[in-house]
């Protein structure tokens, strides 16, 4: 436990603790912009030197240890000037195109010179050539904003273990980006958009879906409907000032109205439709394998996740068999929207717009997939990502914070609580569950408040067994099975996970995969800086919209049970079948 100062206050720290992060625990605030939490600490962006008595030059706090005796300045005339020539030679080579970019108001390059108080640019020189890279559905980049914090690069390669983005040559030529200069499209990117999450300015994004909705907003001749996924609300707040964990259900209804949308659903309708589907996918290869005694593709994996899903087509498409077919919930809804909604309001399905808002970046990759046009036309034309909701209710001059609370239109608006927590790692798994073993059993689900706490939380993977007893007379093949289930986030934990399973290391009945750290509520497309504390106060709400709900498990859902007595008819039907199930493809890895 060394004892150091830093600005003259005592302070104690473990062992092995950096200048930085022992500064930042003691109130004392650096400013950095390559730094990431567990992730990354390199020093390369130098913002975070200090000056440490003794040392023959400044040091950068983030990679510097805090040692017995240390007496550390954060703030002296030689600290400030040297972060201000570091920033002031960022900013002579940044082909930012500040007024004008998305990130405005937004960047941490600007937050940072500004608290430094640069006004001037005092270093003339070259600036990084603008090579625009929007190959792909879900992101684009451009290199003239990049100032090579390699941040992108620490969460691709180290915690989604892609390894689609690198630096390339040195210096002044410097490039992050694919191997060879080539684009994203390309190369083995699973569009997760944690790259974007992460960059400090502008230099890699979203596709901007926002002029498209506007337009259909515009349309006379389009029903505009839009639906919102359960983590949107746990972290909508935090556009408007609100902290992290701020529940905004209400409010982000109310706003959706004030932009125009003619009807505003939730996508917690059609999770409670994936978990009936596919927890009735799961039962069926559970009687395959153990009643037939034929072969199964087992363990069943989630297909809510986009990245995942390119995940597996690239790297483990020898596993294909064993993703569920089902469509994830958004895509399920642009599909029920454009036929069964459209024939209650008697509209057709190229006369409905629909738009999805959601934490994640790849849906907008997911919705541009060929097979996703079971209504005739493509289910889904637009989606939104949080940021960019935030960003369209500003246009609007809407103040959000003095919105009252409305609720969601019916039909399609109506969820339980299983559906909300969808948002959160281990929630997919939850809901399945509540389910699953009440089909079996008629009973429910023998954990307290229906909450299975060793698939909760922040664990890279997570495992859980239920065993199987009083069964109804239909399911007693499984009469004493123990079922053994695990749930992964980051793709980087599902990597594991599924070495694991390729060497018989371990072995499984259902899993659940979300590419993003800590599932939905840490999607590429939520508000940024996106750290482990506010990733638990998001996964806290989202619990909290669960049990405030009256129903908390899908199948007791009264409009699940209307859709399929009116026209789905039956669960893996026909009818289901060829709306809410797809397929995949294998993929090259380049």
């Amino acid at each position: 436990m060394p004892k150091l100062t830093i600005d003259g206050k005592p302070v104690e720290v473990v062992d092995g603790t950096t200048i930085y992060d022992a500064a930042r625990k003691h109130g004392i605030r650096i400013p950095t912009l390559c730094y990431l939490e567990s992730i990354q600490a390199i020093g390369a962006c130098r913002v975070c030197v200090v000056e440490v008595e003794g040392a023959r030059t400044l040091v950068a706090s983030c990679v510097m240890p805090a040692a017995e005796g240390m007496k550390v300045i954060t703030n002296s005339r030689r600290v400030r000037e040297a972060r201000r020539a570091v920033v002031e030679l960022l900013l002579s080579e940044h082909n930012g195109n500040c007024q004008t970019c998305e990130r405005n108001n937004d960047c941490e390059l600007q937050a940072v010179a500004f608290d430094l108080g640069i006004k001037e640019i005092t270093y003339e020189g070259g600036k990084t050539k603008a090579d625009v890279d929007s190959s792909t559905e879900a992101i684009v980049r451009d290199n003239g904003k990049c100032i090579k914090c390699r941040r992108c690069v620490a969460v691709c390669t180290q915690v989604q273990k892609v390894g689609a983005l690198f630096p390339q040559f040195r210096g002044f030529k410097t490039v992050i980006g694919p191997a060879f200069g080539r684009d994203l499209d390309a190369v083995t990117c699973i569009q997760c958009g944690q790259c974007a999450a992460v960059c400090p300015v502008g230099a890699i994004v979203e596709k901007d879906h926002i002029g498209r909705v506007w337009t259909a907003l515009d349309d006379p001749t389009k029903t505009v409907v839009v639906q919102t996924a359960p983590a949107v609300r746990a972290a909508l707040g935090e556009c408007f000032g609100m902290p992290a964990g701020t529940l905004v259900t209400g409010k982000m209804v109310a706003a959706l109205r004030r932009l125009g949308f003619d009807t505003v659903f939730d996508t917690n309708f059609t999770a409670d439709l994936t978990i009936i589907e596919e927890g009735m996918e799961l039962l069926s290869r559970l009687k395959k394998a153990v009643k037939d005694k034929k072969p199964a593709a087992l363990p069943q994996f989630t297909s809510c996740s986009p990245g995942w899903i390119k995940y597996v087509e690239h790297f483990y498409p020898e596993f294909i068999p064993n993703l569920s077919t089902c469509k994830s919930p958004q895509q399920m809804f642009g599909t029920v929207a454009k036929t069964y909604w459209a024939k209650k309001i008697g509209k057709k399905a190229e006369d409905i717009f629909v738009v999805s808002v959601m934490p994640c970046v790849a849906k907008k990759y997911e919705c541009s997939r060929p097979e996703m046009n079971d209504s005739g036309v493509q289910d889904v034309d637009a989606v939104l990502t949080t940021r960019e909701l935030g960003r369209m209710i500003k246009q609007a001059g809407i103040d959000f914070t003095s919105l009252p609370d409305e609720v969601v239109d019916p039909i399609m608006g109506v969820s339980s609580g299983a559906a909300d927590i969808f948002a959160n790692t281990g929630g997919v798994m939850q809901a399945a569950l509540r389910t699953a073993f009440e089909v079996i059993t008629g009973r429910e689900l023998p954990f307290e408040n229906l909450y299975i706490e060793a698939i909760a939380g922040m664990e890279g993977i997570k495992e859980a067994e239920v065993t199987i007893e009083g069964t109804l007379p239909e399911w007693s093949f499984l009469e004493g099975v123990t079922c053994k289930f695990a749930v992964a986030h980051g793709i980087g934990n599902a990597h594991r996970l599924m070495e694991n399973l390729k060497s018989g290391k371990s072995s499984y009945h259902f899993v659940e995969v979300m590419t993003c750290p800590g599932g939905c509520i840490g999607g590429g497309g939520q508000p940024r800086l996106t750290t482990d504390a506010i990733r638990k106060n998001r996964i806290k709400a989202i619990y909290k919209e669960d049990a405030g709900k009256k129903v908390r498990k899908s199948h007791e859902n009264p409009k699940i049970k209307q859709i399929y007595g009116e026209f789905l008819n039956m669960p893996l039907g026909e009818k289901s079948h060829h709306l809410l199930h797809t397929e995949y493809v294998s993929r090259d890895r380049v």
